[in-house]
């Protein structure tokens, strides 16, 4: 793999990025493009949060755009880019439609976030509206991947073994999609969360890319890492702006699209734990919940809100979870290598 590459798509993504903060974060004042902070979250968020300019996500996404396909031209003058085979064309495909299906995703945010604004509360598309387009998004994924000749049923679980789950493999995976790019979402809800958590996670498909000799993932992850620190630098606590919908849906299209793009299904899930985690301590919340007539086993769902409620700062919530996915990105990684040997 070409560092220079990774290195050049890396800093234009987190410039373009960081640019665009200078611009849109007025305008989206002008606007009253600002975020209603939801009620069941911690009361000084509604306090210190409530009015801070929404829709950030859009900074990012031209950035890791342009980045992305700045990277892929500099991968073709290479002669990286692998056309002239089944197996390259494939990888090829892959990358492209992991980002149209990330844009799909920050799309349908778009429009959740500016449904929110009009209204003037946390109320956008309906919870069948967004199951809908989602369900959409995934099968049109799943589509051109078919469409590019990609037929591939197998789940490897690394040094694990691998199992093909046949027809079954799209519902599963559509399944997995739908739950991680929603576990994405739910973490950007701490300053610099999403953002942070997110550098890591792409930080070690970077790496994988390189040892499966897959260019073109290596090069999406680090136009998003790029893209994510560019917007951290907007995001970190306390936030000039929040990425909405609008970005957290679209890195949930990225994970799952570098994830499914290196046929690493398995090792996405452990890379993403900490989304992962987000995510369950909602469902086990709203089950217990339920079960109970009204307990909760935690102080607030997502988790990292119950770490508030203990008394961290959102920046000590922001460096544990991050270390936690560095943990985890690099079990992902080493896994990897060993199915290599």
């Amino acid at each position: 793999m070409n560092i220079w590459t990774l290195a050049v798509t890396a800093l234009v993504a987190l410039i373009i990025t960081f640019a665009l903060g200078f611009p849109l974060i007025p305008a989206l004042r002008r606007l009253k493009f600002g975020q209603t902070i939801l009620d069941i979250g911690p009361k000084w968020h509604k306090e210190k949060k409530q009015g801070t300019p929404t829709m950030g996500g859009f900074m990012f996404i031209v950035g890791i755009t342009v980045a992305f396909a700045l990277g892929m031209f500099m991968l073709w003058r290479s002669g990286l880019v692998g056309l002239s085979n089944i197996v390259g064309r494939q990888e090829f495909f892959r990358s492209i439609s992991g980002i149209l299906m990330a844009l799909c995703f920050g799309f349908m945010g778009f429009l959740d976030d500016w449904l929110k604004v009009r209204k003037r509360k946390n109320e956008g598309l309906t919870v069948n509206q967004k199951l809908f387009i989602q369900v959409f998004i995934v099968a049109a994924y799943f589509t051109s991947r078919v469409i590019a000749g990609d037929l591939t049923t197998v789940v490897n679980f690394s040094v694990f073994g691998q199992i093909d789950l046949w027809y079954f493999y799209y519902i599963v995976m559509g399944l997995g999609i739908l739950y991680i790019v929603n576990a994405v979402n739910l973490t950007d809800g701490v300053d610099g969360l999403c953002g942070s958590v997110t550098v890591v996670y792409c930080a070690a498909f970077m790496i994988i890319g390189g040892l499966l000799n897959m260019n073109e993932l290596s090069v999406m992850a680090a136009a998003t890492a790029g893209g994510c620190i560019g917007f951290l630098i907007w995001n970190f606590n306390p936030a000039k702006v929040f990425m909405g919908d609008t970005g957290s849906l679209f890195l949930g299209g990225i994970v799952c699209g570098l994830g499914l793009g290196a046929n690493a299904e398995f090792i996405m899930v452990i890379a993403a734990a900490v989304y992962v985690w987000e995510a369950l301590t909602v469902l086990i919340q709203t089950t217990y919940f339920k079960i109970t007539g009204g307990k909760r086993l935690f102080k607030m769902t997502p988790i990292h809100h119950s770490f508030e409620l203990r008394g961290w700062k959102e920046t000590k919530i922001v460096m544990v979870f991050s270390l936690i996915a560095a943990l985890f990105g690099t079990l992902a990684v080493v896994l990897v290598a060993l199915e290599l040997k």
